[in-house]
């Protein structure tokens, strides 16, 4: 299945003098005047995240042990992250990386990203420090599943932009930190807007409009396109894994 197919369209963003990408309305708003949870909102998360816990919550279960039996540590992971307008929380996660996994390569690959035009691709094929099943947890999304905790908590939403490490916030310019300016999310309009055949800047600026413009029915729509979009990306890790596995020869009989 094409990724693209499940692409949320928005405007093409505007250019300005000075050759920065500005969204389609709302621009410059003021830090005071932006709320972090509007009702309609929070109100969209409690109900999707407590109708599903019956769902959720064994899954959880499950996978934590998991975890357990393959790799030696925690199931949890707790790392800091940057929230709305750049405050900082404690995001919770899947461990799905050995325990005191040096992230100095993951943030040489992010600063390559950042630094480059090239799509936002994982290290995760060839990331010696991922645990067995580990891939297949980050593919799906699954190793996210603990951040429904932290909506619970409001430090972060169903729908928002991916929250960003405190060394990669540091590298951002002033126009990559507007994307701050909505509560980060699970899953938001870069990640089923084509998330890994996308560049760093393009990810920005989905974000940046999505935080300008946000809204239920924007909301609902990016909800729903959620595991499609999933699905997509696990067929396209699952084709390039085929695609890299040499087929044995076989003799002529």
């Amino acid at each position: 299945m094409d990724s693209t197919k499940w692409i949320v369209r928005v405007p093409k963003p505007k250019v300005n003098a000075f050759g920065n990408g500005v969204s389609s309305r709302r621009n410059h708003v003021a830090p005071e005047k932006l709320r972090e949870l509007p009702l309609w909102k929070r109100s969209l998360d409690i109900f999707c995240v407590l109708i599903t816990s019956p769902v959720w919550l064994p899954l959880m279960a499950i996978i934590s042990a998991v975890i357990k039996s393959l790799s030696p540590g925690p199931a949890l992971f707790r790392q800091e992250r940057i929230g709305f307008l750049g405050k900082r929380f404690v995001c919770f996660k899947f461990r799905t990386m050995r325990v005191n996994a040096d992230t100095s390569v993951h943030a040489g690959h992010l600063q390559n990203l950042i630094g480059s035009n090239l799509p936002m691709k994982k290290l995760d094929a060839a990331d010696p420090r991922v645990i067995p099943g580990g891939r297949i947890l980050r593919a799906l999304g699954l190793d996210e599943l603990p951040q429904l905790f932290n909506v619970l908590r409001g430090d972060m939403s169903l729908v928002g932009p991916r929250p960003c490490v405190p060394y990669e916030y540091e590298q951002y310019t002033e126009t990559h930190r507007q994307r701050c300016k909505a509560v980060p999310g699970l899953t938001g309009l870069w990640q089923v807007s084509g998330k890994n055949n996308t560049t760093f800047e393009e990810m920005i600026q989905l974000d940046i409009y999505y935080a300008e413009n946000k809204s239920l029915a924007l909301d609902l729509e990016i909800i729903f396109k959620t595991i499609p979009a999933i699905i997509s990306q696990a067929r396209e890790m699952r084709g390039k894994r085929n695609a890299a596995t040499p087929v044995p020869a076989t003799g002529q009989h």
